[in-house]
């Protein structure tokens, strides 16, 4: 097991293919976006797609939130990345904030968030930026910023309607309302919620069935689906076939059919 950056906004945690990455905040929630946030998740999820031998990622909260969102007592004093001109704000949105959330979207290999707690407003975006979102029972969610005055300035309006739909995220923003981790389950916010002492073994034990697959082949699927939402169907097709291009010539792909003849389970070395 390797922990690196035991003292920053974001911890890193090693147990084989696998990244354990922990908002480490708790006294506030794990609240975001104070200067130098952006910096701090950029340079893990640059650490972690830069290690070819990391399959998966958990995402998760310590204490007893997820992320309550942006740190609202910075907001009333007008200070940090909510501080200056509105010129100065909408710097800091774009270097700061939008860098946490643009890094978490960009990681390169397969995300899961481990939702212990509240995720509220900046915090469920972020939770939203992964591709796979286990609860806790015990977690809340919710898009608050009109109770706010404010806007989700981070990216949510974009990624929301694509993660439950244009009425259901229309309904959670408008509204401002929290909504339970049942619900979450039932509106496709979350795959599962279980019980919060199980909430890590889930989400380990998913990212253990994940990082069983060929590294390169992992990351190329990952791309395409992230792609496929945005782009033209033709479009994909043609990303789809460099793509298999490329896993037909990796030593993994030999290894995955010669298993799949032999009747045995593949054993994929990102070769």
């Amino acid at each position: 097991m390797i922990v690196r950056n035991a003292l920053s906004l974001l911890t890193l945690e090693r147990r084989g293919p696998i990244a354990i990455l922990t908002l480490n905040r708790p006294d506030s929630l794990n609240a975001l976006g104070a200067p130098g946030d952006g910096d701090v998740v950029a340079g893990v999820c640059d650490e972690v797609n830069a290690d070819r031998s990391i399959r998966c990622v958990v995402l998760t909260g310590a204490g007893r939130a997820f992320s309550a969102g942006g740190d609202v007592k910075a907001m009333k004093a007008r200070e940090g990345a909510f501080g200056g001109g509105g010129v100065d704000i909408r710097d800091n949105y774009k270097t700061n904030i939008h860098r946490i959330v643009r890094s978490i979207y960009g990681l390169e290999v397969p995300s899961i968030a481990a939702v212990n707690g509240p995720a509220v407003g900046l915090g469920c975006d972020v939770a939203c930026m992964t591709d796979i979102r286990i609860a806790s029972n015990e977690a809340r969610f919710g898009v608050t910023f009109l109770k706010l005055g404010l806007i989700p300035g981070d990216g949510g309006a974009w990624l929301l309607p694509r993660t439950i739909g244009m009425s259901r995220a229309c309904e959670l923003l408008f509204t401002g309302e929290i909504i339970d981790a049942q619900k979450a389950v039932e509106w496709g916010l979350v795959s599962k919620a279980v019980p919060a002492e199980a909430l890590m073994d889930e989400a380990l034990a998913l990212a253990g069935r994940i990082a069983q697959q060929p590294p390169h082949a992992l990351r190329l699927a990952k791309s395409l689906l992230k792609h496929g939402q945005t782009t033209s169907y033709d479009t994909l097709m043609e990303m789809s076939a460099s793509a298999q291009a490329i896993a037909h010539l990796t030593e993994d792909h030999m290894e995955g059919v010669e298993a799949l003849l032999e009747k045995r389970p593949a054993v994929f070395k990102g070769a």
